[in-house]
């Protein structure tokens, strides 16, 4: 008695399911839509103004000595970026920190757990040394510092550059 049910109910289901139209009624209008063009009113010829070659008779100046090298900061500048790359080369360096720079020393990079560290807790990832001219330094007991970005503290050590506070990533 089960049996008939179920296949009764089986073949119901399957008329019912093929039965459905799957094509649209064919009374629908289908709609195009198209682009409005405008006119456009002929425009008038540009005339070209043509100018005549001017002469002019001076005697050469003589040549200007050099300038002396004045470098002008508005914030601090990246000496070392975040990956351990040399942003800043030792020729845009003030004479006095170019001389004491050792790049070789100092260009190491954050290790995968610091940069994690970093990301996680400010989400970025600040520049390990940067230079700052000293009207941007603060002096305090402890030494000299700058503030960055609101955020983070660099310290000045002996070569005249300021260092990433090691509070951030150790």
């Amino acid at each position: 008695m089960k049996k008939p049910v179920l296949i009764l109910l089986l073949f119901s289901l399957g008329w019912i399911s093929c039965s459905r139209k799957t094509v649209p009624p064919a009374n629908t209008k289908a709609v195009t839509y198209q682009p409005v063009i405008k006119k456009q009113e002929p425009k008038e010829p540009v005339k070209e103004a043509v100018k005549e070659p001017v002469v002019v008779t001076r005697d050469p100046e003589p040549a200007k000595p050099a300038p002396v090298k004045k470098i002008k900061f508005s914030e601090p500048m990246i000496v070392i970026d975040d990956r351990g790359e040399i942003v800043t080369p030792k020729d845009q360096l003030p004479d006095e920190i170019a001389a004491k720079v050792d790049f070789k020393s100092i260009t190491r990079a954050y290790t995968p757990d610091q940069r994690q560290n970093l990301i996680y807790r400010f989400k970025l990832i600040p520049p390990k040394v940067l230079y700052v001219p000293d009207q941007f330094s603060t002096k305090s007991a402890r030494g000299e510092y700058c503030i960055y970005k609101k955020k983070f503290y660099y310290w000045k050590k002996e070569d005249g550059l300021f260092y990433l506070d090691e509070t951030y990533y150790r």
